[in-house]
């Protein structure tokens, strides 16, 4: 589009206004009333750029479009694109000739609809529509309303606008240099650029008062853009809008020529399209061309399937290059809200928030669960404790009891050894007075005195083992056999006493278990003393209390059998329940406490009722094996 042209349609903006004020009621339903006539065949959408295309704004925009339509139809649909490369070629004849080849390029596959980005396409269609794609819906997208009404759309144009605040890119730029005192914009020498720096001015007039010097850079060679901008007081703020070309005539995309400038700048660039990040700007206020396209996209959806449709603004938003922000010094809390940081480096925390919070509550529950059987295992360790505490104050109580209700017949078993003390003495006091002396008389008496010490020591010895009170479980490992004939040796007089004949069988070899030895006798005794009493009302001669170890299932085994009543059947399996008994003196802890022993070490207890009459109660404890036996 030559300048001429420009004008022109500037000449005639008041007209169309003027039309366009008439017709603003009727445009909207002139715009419903249009359908398409798709039949048996996908729609055709034509695409119209206004440069060549390396103007990434433009291209942008369209790949956002054709995404959206490719999506929205599940690819039914054919899609045509034309660069118009109205920038570097705005003479009339190009157009004419552009506008004829689009013409017959398309008279077998005529548009369904066209959507022209930029004002240059949307001029070019509107001008040409009857060559190109008459019938066509026209959308026009990629620029303002204020530039719509410029360039006198038609009404049933639809337009999807987009709006190019460069006011709200330079409050941004204060916002972020607040003490800034020197002002640049930045605009090239086509009739785009020049547009722009007209909109600048009109737009930045009242907001340029708040600076020292307002500088318009414009009118110059590339080198001088760079040579300028590099000599800019650093509290300042360079706007650059755009240069499509320079003062010489050279053309740029302007994304390049804003990187030459940006570069070698000494203060922060700012300017209003996205495109412009990575290319050394700051940032700015801008609509997202991933945004114009996807509205433009909405639009010829609904252009394709005869719904109505009206005007649309693509949503403004404000883009910051993290990098120039740190380049600068500029905080980040000085941004706009809602500012999209874009090469902004996420923290450890928002990368990976979602690990961190499923991992940190994965520590804390196994924290959680280890620390709640930590504090399991010592409740558990500390009942068990009390209860073996309890266990041997009952089995001590128990000992008590044993050695009271023996000791009379261990006071008359002690008696005999002391008598025979006593006798030997008189005895070998006589044969000392007599003459001579018989000194191997004397010498046999001696030895008899330390035989019956020696035999009372071990007597009270055994009643001291029996009423020691424990405050813990004294390990060691012992023959069951010796336990066994120890136990019978303290009941041997309180069973010479009741008239009961005691009988012992022992396997010849030893029978190893692990256990505390005087908690094991006392078992034994409260058996032994038990069968004793169930003798009561058996005849004299018949009485007869007998120890039998032995092996049996690969466990040392003590049988205690005895020839009373035996045990009525009913009362078997509730024997050894705590107090329970059948004695009119008895507490019915006896058999109870037996039983918590032997499990204590791993035994087991049973009774059972014999063939040949009376009871026998079984006592089952572990072997200690090899390696229990190193410990």
């Amino acid at each position: 589009m030559g300048l001429g042209d420009w004008s022109g349609r500037l000449c005639c903006t008041a007209f169309f206004l003027a039309v366009a004020a008439l017709s603003v009621s009727s445009r909207q339903a002139a715009a419903s009333d249009t359908s398409i006539a798709i039949i048996d065949r996908v729609p055709r959408v034509l695409v119209l750029y206004p440069y060549d295309e390396r103007i990434a704004a433009t291209t942008a925009a369209g790949e956002a479009l054709r995404s959206r339509l490719l999506e929205a139809t599940n690819g039914k649909i054919d899609l045509f694109s034309e660069f118009l490369d109205l920038s570097r070629f705005p003479e009339g004849e190009h157009v004419a000739r552009m506008a004829r080849y689009l013409g017959e390029k398309y008279a077998a596959r005529r548009p369904d609809v066209v959507v022209a980005v930029g004002r240059e396409s949307a001029s070019f269609i509107v001008a040409n529509r009857g060559t190109i794609a008459p019938g066509a819906k026209i959308v026009a997208a990629g620029f303002g309303t204020a530039t719509a009404e410029k360039i006198a759309l038609p009404d049933d144009v639809i337009g999807a606008f987009s709006t190019f605040n460069i006011l709200k890119t330079a409050e941004m730029a204060r916002g972020l240099q607040p003490d800034a005192r020197h002002l640049y914009i930045v605009g090239g020498s086509s009739d785009f650029d020049r547009s722009w720096l007209t909109t600048a001015r009109a737009d930045l007039k009242q907001f340029s008062k708040s600076y020292d010097t307002t500088t318009y850079l414009e009118d110059l060679a590339i080198d001088e853009f760079v040579e300028r901008a590099s000599r800019v007081p650093p509290d300042s703020i360079i706007l650059a809008l755009t240069v499509f070309k320079d003062r010489t005539g050279r053309n740029f995309v302007p994304r390049d020529a804003i990187r030459q400038i940006a570069a070698t700048a000494s203060a922060p660039v700012y300017g209003p399209y996205q495109t412009y990040i990575d290319y050394g700007v700051v940032g700015g206020n801008t609509v997202t061309f991933d945004a114009l396209g996807r509205t433009v996209g909405d639009l010829v959806i609904d252009a394709i399937a005869g719904k109505p449709a009206s005007d649309l603004e693509a949503p403004q938003t404000y883009v910051a290059d993290a990098r120039q922000l740190q380049r600068w010094g500029l905080a980040e809390k000085d941004l706009p809200p809602g500012t999209v940081q874009m090469h902004r480096v996420k923290s450890l925390w928002e990368e990976h928030w979602v690990l961190l919070v499923a991992g940190s509550g994965l520590l804390l529950a196994q924290a959680g669960i280890i620390s709640v059987l930590l504090l399991e295992r010592r409740r558990r360790r500390d009942a068990e404790r009390s209860a073996q505490l309890h266990l041997l104050e009952a089995v001590h109580l128990n000992q008590s009891a044993t050695a009271g209700a023996l000791s009379s017949s261990i006071a008359h078993e002690l008696n005999q050894p002391l008598s025979a003390i006593r006798n030997n003495a008189e005895a070998a006091s006589v044969l000392l007075r007599r003459e001579p002396p018989d000194h191997e008389l004397i010498q046999q008496i001696l030895l008899d005195i330390q035989e019956d010490d020696q035999r009372a020591g071990d007597i009270i010895s055994r009643m001291r083992e029996l009423l020691k009170k424990r405050n813990e479980i004294d390990w060691q490992e012992f023959d069951l056999n010796d336990v066994t004939s120890s136990a019978i040796r303290i009941i041997h007089g309180e069973a010479e006493r009741r008239g009961i004949k005691l009988t012992s069988t022992q396997p010849p070899g030893e029978l190893p278990v692990r256990a505390d030895k005087v908690h094991v006798q006392q078992v034994i005794l409260n058996l032994a003393t038990n069968g004793m009493d169930a003798m009561l009302n058996a005849v004299p001669a018949g009485r007869t209390l007998s120890f039998a170890t032995g092996l049996a299932n690969e466990k040392a085994e003590l049988r205690v059998s005895d020839t009373g009543d035996g045990i009525p059947e009913e009362r078997l399996i509730r024997i050894f329940e705590p107090f329970y008994t059948t004695k009119q003196a008895g507490t019915g802890l006896g058999l109870s406490i037996a039983r918590a022993i032997l499990e204590t070490y791993g035994g087991t207890i049973r009774a059972d009722n014999r063939p040949e009459g009376g009871a026998v109660f079984r006592v089952a404890l572990p072997l200690a094996h090899r390696e229990e036996r190193s410990r």
